[in-house]
């Protein structure tokens, strides 16, 4: 078959021939891939650089996806640490950890929206207790996970959304989704306007951390005006770096947790009980996606390219 093949971690995949997978497990199903999206974790599974690499080569990267498997059913499916990913012409899933979709579903907007909403959803869902009416504040947010944070934390109750991101372009864009306010990274201004707009925010979805997420804690932890007031900090991604000196004076000035959420912090079964209501949102269009479609063919191009718009590889 024809893939994308990682053969060393120092270059991008490249569209070539590697042998087909056989199913061999009882609930093992070959599917040919429909779509398979470009996502940051994948970006970071074909460097070798995602805290669960192994090291093996050759791979084919790819996460996730859509695919079509021999009884016809499309599936939504989420692959175990395999070399053998999606972004091949066909690969082997395992059925308990897929979803049917529903007649008429595009498979090229659940491709490209799954992963990035998972990571929101499943935090405000299944990392911690969130209640309707809180206020959040989104660090990242004008990245492809931190838009689609501030549509999830407005479908899940939020009361006030804080959107906070470096593309001023982008963030003009977040009103519309649901974000009641917008504030820009790496100013002048930052961590006045962080502190006015999200000082007493019940719960931070970060992307970013690094010293981005020290400042934004700093600009809170001075302003909050009732510190014992919970303060949940769930780090996601580390756009900015993998490392942030938070201050040992922030941790004890006020009630503040810090919760990870990702692989290993969320079993597989967590993940897989939420697939079917977000399946639905991104089907019916309580989710919108922007996608653009991709041949598998065209892999190495496409890898370069940086766009707003999610990569999606189709056959």
């Amino acid at each position: 078959m024809k893939a994308a093949v990682v053969t060393t971690f120092d270059s991008v995949p490249r569209y070539q021939d590697f042998p087909t997978p056989v199913a061999a497990g009882e609930h093992e199903l070959p599917v040919e891939v429909v779509a398979a999206g470009l996502h940051p974790r994948v970006r970071s599974q074909a460097n070798g650089s995602h805290y669960t690499s192994t090291g093996e080569l050759p791979l084919v990267p790819g996460v996730d996806g859509v695919g079509c498997g021999p009884d016809g059913q499309l599936r939504y499916f989420l692959l175990p640490e395999t070399a053998v990913g999606s972004m091949a012409e066909t690969t082997v899933i395992d059925t308990r950890r897929s979803v049917v979709l529903p007649e008429g579903a595009d498979p090229v907007a659940v491709a490209a929206g799954m992963n990035p909403a998972m990571s929101s959803w499943v935090a405000l869902r299944r990392r911690i207790e969130f209640q309707a009416g809180q206020d959040v504040l989104i660090l990242g947010a004008t990245g492809s996970s931190g838009r689609m944070a501030v549509r999830i934390a407005k479908l899940c109750g939020a009361n006030r959304v804080v959107a906070a991101g470096r593309d001023p372009r982008a963030l003009a864009e977040l009103p519309a989704l649901g974000a009641t306010e917008t504030v820009q990274l790496g100013t002048e201004q930052t961590a006045e306007q962080l502190a006015k707009a999200a000082s007493d925010a019940d719960v931070v979805i970060d992307y970013v951390w690094g010293q981005p997420a020290v400042d934004a804690l700093v600009a809170l932890v001075t302003r909050r005006e009732d510190p014992c007031k919970p303060l949940t900090w769930i780090e996601i991604g580390s756009m900015a770096g993998p490392t942030a000196a938070i201050p040992s004076a922030a941790l004890r000035a006020v009630r503040l947790q810090f919760v990870g959420s990702g692989q290993g912090s969320i079993g597989p079964r967590e993940y897989l009980a939420e697939l079917p209501a977000l399946a639905k949102e991104l089907t019916s269009g309580g989710l919108p996606v922007e996608a653009r479609t991709v041949p598998l063919a065209k892999v190495e191009q496409a890898w370069a390219e940086q766009s707003s718009q999610r990569i999606v590889f189709v056959p």
